[in-house]
């Protein structure tokens, strides 16, 4: 942990001999960036609410296979299930536009070498949210629908509600689609040199313990086989992290240059 807080220290110091903002200006800009994120999110969510049609067919589709209703308790159920799915699309199809603003944002304190990762950030940080997203819905949501309902409460009638159903889902697809992002965490870590492949696999095993405890957090499931499918893809990303630590560190950056 000492060596963590002296990477992070070494990092600010460093960042410190950029020409730097003023409070005040630092808080304009953030004040410009979220603005624009806003517009962008609230046309993505006009966009997406245009098919909502489609998108409850989307939700739909896992229980549909499983031959199990929805139902809803209050009058304004179905037009919130339109709402929540609309802004969750909204935010898929905006999030680009608002990866920008956050780069924007964050790019006056990186080096001019640090910025042509712009491209390759922006691109793996949407590929990465939709594979967890695509994968927790192709796979884990179907599977957890069936242990849960269809095993665990065989000798009962189930009665799923659009309000239980939506929270879920949601969860299940937010949750591995963000955790998917694990290699830009490290990425940025990387990037202003607080760790490198070699502490990352130095602590490969306090590592195993964050992912199954994450993975037990957000798993609908109580079956350890549940917890797995959700542990294993962020331990062979924390794999993919480790190789793109290797690359972005600060140190391998000058030993190139030097010898370029």
């Amino acid at each position: 942990m000492a060596d963590l807080v002296d990477r992070a220290r070494a990092a600010v110091t460093d960042r410190a001999e950029l020409p730097g903002m003023s409070l005040m200006e630092h808080l304009d800009e953030l004040r410009k960036r979220i603005i624009h994120s806003v517009i962008y999110l609230l046309i993505g969510f006009v966009i997406a609410y245009v098919f909502h049609e489609r998108l409850y067919g989307f939700v739909q589709a896992p229980l549909d296979q499983l031959h199990i209703p929805l139902n809803f308790t209050h009058p304004t159920d179905g037009l919130n299930l339109y709402l929540k799915t609309s802004l969750v699309g909204g935010a898929i199809l905006a999030s680009p536009f608002i990866l920008y603003q956050l780069w924007l944002f964050i790019s006056p304190g990186m080096y001019a070498n640090e910025k042509r990762y712009v491209v390759p950030f922006m691109s793996a940080t949407i590929l990465l949210f939709l594979a967890g997203a695509w994968f927790g819905y192709r796979w884990v949501l179907p599977g957890a629908i069936k242990v849960l309902v269809l095993e665990f409460g065989k000798r009962f009638h189930p009665i799923l509600t659009i309000e239980d159903y939506t929270g879920f889902f949601l969860a299940v697809i937010l949750g591995l689609g963000i955790c998917f992002e694990l290699p830009i965490l490290i990425f940025f870590l990387a990037l202003f040199g607080i760790v490198d492949a070699r502490f990352l696999l130095k602590h490969f095993r306090y590592a195993v313990l964050a992912i199954f405890v994450i993975a037990a957090i957000i798993c609908p499931s109580p079956e350890p086989t549940a917890m797995c499918l959700f542990a294993l893809p962020m331990l062979a990303l924390y794999f993919i992290g480790v190789a793109v630590a290797f690359f972005v560190h600060p140190s391998r950056r000058e030993k190139q240059e030097k010898t370029a």
